[in-house]
């Protein structure tokens, strides 16, 4: 049996940018045989904005950014679908964006000093706390690839149908870093992301650990 997994998603509920909740997002995952969801909200300091936080001075912004993800989590344990946690990871210092998995709470606290720290510093903790970094879209807009050392992997498919992600050249930039796991992702915003992308396995990881192990053991094809 092959399992269909989405590694790349947002809610409205914590995501400024999408523009579906919960309900619909698990009705519409269900419905395209996906068994799995990893919710990648953005984290970044103007999607807590968009929330109404501002985190240089909020003690617990990671409750808010969670909103979205135990929504659905809730959800999918009474529907029958897996749902993990993710993010989609943002500095202040440039449009890079990196998905995160696997991470623990204590990784992601505080929230204002993460933001300010950037990818070069931020790598080493995220790998002592056993989290997985891949980088998102690469050569979308302003995006950049970053240093491979500093990644684990690449989104080499972004379907999301609204931006020119230039995945030829993502898969480019995996093919000059072949250490670099491949990673393919919906990028689900509304409707008509739902199932663009993702990845078919024959193990269904039962944590973030476990999806993380899959991701590592490139046990998986892209979709």
């Amino acid at each position: 049996m092959q399992y269909r997994i989405e590694p790349h998603l947002h809610t409205v509920h914590a995501s400024r940018c999408a523009r579906l909740n919960a309900n619909a997002l698990i009705a519409g995952y269900l419905e395209a045989g996906y068994s799995a969801i990893v919710v990648t909200d953005h984290f970044d300091r103007k999607g807590f904005y968009y929330l109404g936080i501002d985190v240089a001075h909020e003690r617990f912004p990671l409750e808010y950014f969670l909103a979205g993800y135990r929504r659905m989590k809730a959800l999918g344990d009474a529907a029958g679908i897996r749902v993990l946690r993710g993010a989609e990871l943002r500095f202040d210092g440039d449009d890079n964006d990196y998905l995160l998995y696997g991470y623990s709470d204590a990784l992601l606290t505080p929230a204002d000093d993460i933001f300010r720290m950037g990818i070069l510093a931020f790598a080493p903790l995220a790998h002592a706390d056993g989290a997985l970094i891949v980088q998102a879209h690469p050569f979308r807009g302003l995006c950049k690839p970053a240093d491979p050392a500093l990644l684990d992997g690449v989104e080499v498919r972004n379907a999301n149908p609204r931006h020119e992600s230039r995945n030829e050249l993502a898969l480019g930039f995996a093919h000059a870093n072949p250490s670099l796991l491949r990673l393919s992702g919906s990028d689900c915003h509304r409707a008509e992301d739902i199932g663009m992308g993702g990845i078919l396995t024959a193990t269904l990881p039962e944590t973030e650990q476990g999806f993380v192990s899959l991701l590592r053991s490139g046990q998986y094809t892209l979709i």
